[in-house]
């Protein structure tokens, strides 16, 4: 494959430019809204539709807030200029409005009595009709008007999110910049993984329009990190195969051969393991699934095509402008401390990942609001204003559908409902029940039950269990309970069951791929604890720096943000993971070293992390610091010493049952285990004059000496000793003994 790529690639480059430029345009048109965390089957998604579809104009899309410090509410020159403003809104965007006036509801009034609220539900495209209101929402003759409410929240929320991307992106493009050039050497060989990362953020997004905006982050975030990872393996080991003397088209052949099937098994871990998150019925984890698996086989194939396409039109030219020698391998470290004591590091490190876990049994999740938005966003202040100077949970009730049995014909009133009302109005903590609406085509009645609970506390969620088993009656067919209490119960309910089943799925297809990949059942054992381990506490240090309060707000963990965060840390381990198992498998110790692979790609991933932790919004905030802890946490604790520790004390049990002979073998990493093959014996009378690691240097490079007592014609005029290629990264020198009794070689890795 590597010779084919080889010759074709001025076509693999010319195609792939064009490509870029023709799908450029759908992979970066508009996305989706956020959203669809909900399970469509739960009672408050249930209700939330029958909101929009049976209850026209009573769906709280914009919250309008009045104020006059001055006139009161009931002064009709208040009414006349708050109607005169909605009246003029265009009948094209606006499904209904509600207003203190319409319903008579003393809770849309504020306790001076100087304040009111109207309600706006909008049709169509939410964000677009409320784009084309917003301007007349807030000219009002002589009152203070603030706007507020879903949409405009979610509108702020997103185009402060962009403004913070933006901002970040400007603060780490020159720092990543220089990463690049850093960890990959020299200035030319920096390009390598923007190229790669670019080309597969693009096609990936050209499989997916209309991706929603967190998946569309998914993308870019775990495309550019796969592009790393892979970029600076093909790098490192076609800088082996240059540096050992071999051409071009050789050294494209050899990188694809020896680096190529760990990144194809990479790429296809990373997108069976994660495409598990669309067999559930949320709409999120759908979309997040098939985003992150269309990213990781993208990548891979554009690693595998256009990486080495172009490595072999750069050649030699590959390191110009470097900034840095190539590292010189040296033993000694984390790595040999692990070799020597693994019982010691495996313990030690379990106890360290289990403590950092700890704080994720206190997590709450939820869903980001107004609190997630600066201090100073209208959107906030309209919601904590109503929240201070009105009713409790004025604009947050729970709302309670009820369907009434058909009996004689006659249109369902609230009088339908009354005992129902009654009962309700009875539970602890319940300061009010009214009619929020009247469906007769459904015979439906909707109520709007008010408390004075906070409706985060563990009491708001036991009052809605209390409502949903207290609301059945004689000649009701269907009670169904939403609101933003129950929505948020609901979602932790679906998270209850749905996350330890998306744990066994996705652990599961790793285990498949990898004991398919390296022919053992028990490899995966080891590589799925530890993705556990690490996800756990990842995700305990997250939840901690969340709810203390530390990137400026302290409430429920982000369930959105979470799971990006979460699906591209365990995309990025799954990677690490590969290297690691391929390096140990083939022990070859002329291979790039995924430890610096590893090491290399984290840094630059948590460089990002940090231009992200600088943004406005908590949302943003969250994802940057969360990004670099997941990064640190797996990087360096799991990947470098547990996984290590916990091979090591396997030891040949890794690769029960061996590979049948003749399989192709993995491409290499770091061989910090020993490999399994046993060791061909060495030729008659060798007698190696070093044993065991190296002490002697040539060439500033560790060297390993031998000797032969077989006799060997000398010539009379003997030739000097020539460094001869004698396997992919390793040299060797021969010289004859005096007289012809023997002779001596030494090895020297490139």
């Amino acid at each position: 494959m590597g010779r084919l790529v080889y010759r074709g690639r001025w076509t693999l480059l010319a195609l792939s430019l064009v490509a870029a430029l023709l799908i450029a345009p759908l992979a970066l048109s508009g996305r989706a809204a956020g959203g669809g965390f909900e399970d469509p089957r739960a009672d408050s998604a249930t209700a939330a539709r029958w909101s929009a579809e049976w209850y026209a104009g009573q769906s709280p899309d914009v919250v309008v807030l009045y104020r006059h410090p001055a006139v009161k509410v009931r002064d009709p020159r208040y009414k006349k200029a708050v109607h005169d403003s909605l009246r003029g809104l265009p009948a094209e965007y606006v499904r209904g409005m509600v207003t203190y006036w319409t319903t008579g509801s003393k809770a849309m009034v504020s306790r001076d009595g100087h304040s009111t609220y109207a309600i706006v539900t909008l049709k169509g495209a939410k964000r677009a009709s409320y784009a084309a209101v917003a301007a007349r929402l807030r000219t009002v003759k002589n009152l203070r008007v603030a706007v507020g409410g879903p949409v405009p929240v979610q509108a702020e929320l997103d185009g402060e999110a962009a403004a913070d991307l933006a901002r970040a992106a400007a603060v780490a493009a020159p720092v990543l910049l220089v990463l690049l050039v850093v960890v990959f050497g020299s200035l030319v060989a920096a390009l390598l993984p923007l190229v790669v990362g670019v080309l597969a953020v693009l096609g990936a997004l050209a499989l997916l329009p209309g991706v929603s905006v967190y998946s569309f982050y998914a993308v870019v975030l775990l495309g550019l990190g796969l592009a790393a990872e892979f970029s600076l393996l093909l790098l490192r080991a076609f800088r082996q195969e240059i540096g050992g003397g071999a051409s071009n088209e050789q050294a494209v052949a050899g990188t694809v051969a020896r680096a190529g099937r760990t990144v194809a098994v990479a790429g296809v871990s990373v997108a069976a393991s994660l495409l598990g998150l669309a067999l559930f019925p949320q709409p999120f984890l759908g979309s997040l699934g098939w985003a992150a698996a269309a990213v990781a086989l993208v990548t891979s194939a554009v690693a595998l095509l256009v990486a080495p396409a172009l490595l072999g039109v750069l050649g030699r030219r590959v390191d110009a402008l470097r900034v840095r020698p190539m590292p010189v391998r040296r033993d000694g470290g984390p790595r040999d401390g692990v070799a020597r004591r693994p019982v010691v590091s495996l313990v030690a490190v379990t106890i360290v990942l289990v403590a950092l876990a700890g704080p994720l049994l206190g997590v709450e999740f939820g869903t980001a609001d107004h609190r997630a938005l600066p201090a100073a966003s209208e959107g906030r202040r309209v919601a904590e204003t109503i929240e201070r100077d009105f009713a409790r949970n004025a604009l947050s009730p729970i709302d309670v559908h009820v369907v009434v049995e058909p009996l004689d014909g006659t249109a369902v009133t609230a009088l339908d409902v009354r005992p129902i009302t009654e009962r309700l109005e009875r539970l602890p903590h319940v300061t009010g029940v009214e009619t929020a609406g009247l469906s007769r085509p459904n015979r439906a009645v909707r109520l709007a039950v008010r408390h004075d609970l906070d409706p985060l506390s563990a009491q708001a969620g036991d009052l809605v269990a209390a409502i949903r088993s207290a609301a059945a009656g004689p000649d009701v067919r269907q009670v169904v309970v939403g609101g933003p209490v129950a929505a948020r119960l609901d979602l932790l309910a679906g998270l209850s069951g749905t996350l330890p089943w998306l744990a066994v799925v996705v652990c599961s297809a790793l285990a498949a791929v990898l004991s398919l990949a390296f022919g053992s059942l028990v490899l995966p054992v080891p590589a799925v604890v530890a993705s556990l381990l690490s996800a756990g506490a990842s995700f305990g240090v997250i939840g901690w720096v969340f709810r203390s309060g530390f990137l400026g707000f302290a409430g429920p963990l982000d369930v959105s943000v979470a799971l990006l965060i979460g699906v591209v840390a365990f995309g990025l381990s799954v990677v690490h993971q590969v290297f690691l198992v391929s390096e140990a498998r083939t022990g070859d110790s002329t291979a790039a070293e995924p430890r610096e692979v590893i090491i290399g790609a984290a840094v630059l991933v948590a460089a990002v992390g940090g231009a992200f932790a600088t943004a406005g919004i908590a949302v943003v905030r969250l994802l940057g610091a969360g990004l670099c802890v997941a990064v640190a946490v797996d990087a360096v604790l799991v990947r470098l010493l547990l996984v290590p520790a916990a091979m090591r004390l396997l030891g040949p049990a890794n690769w029960w049952p061996l590979r049948a002979p003749g399989a192709p073998a993995a491409a290499p990493g770091v061989h910090e285990i020993e490999p399994p093959r046993e060791t061909p014996a060495p030729p008659r009378d060798r007698r190696p004059l070093t044993a065991g690691r190296p002490a002697i240097t040539v060439k500033g490079r560790p060297a390993v000496f031998g000797a032969d007592t077989d006799p060997v014609p000398v010539p009379a005029e003997p030739p000097r000793p020539e460094w001869v290629k004698v396997a992919a990264g390793r040299t060797r020198a021969v010289r004859a003994d005096p007289g012809g009794a023997g002779w001596t070689w030494v090895e020297v890795d490139d």
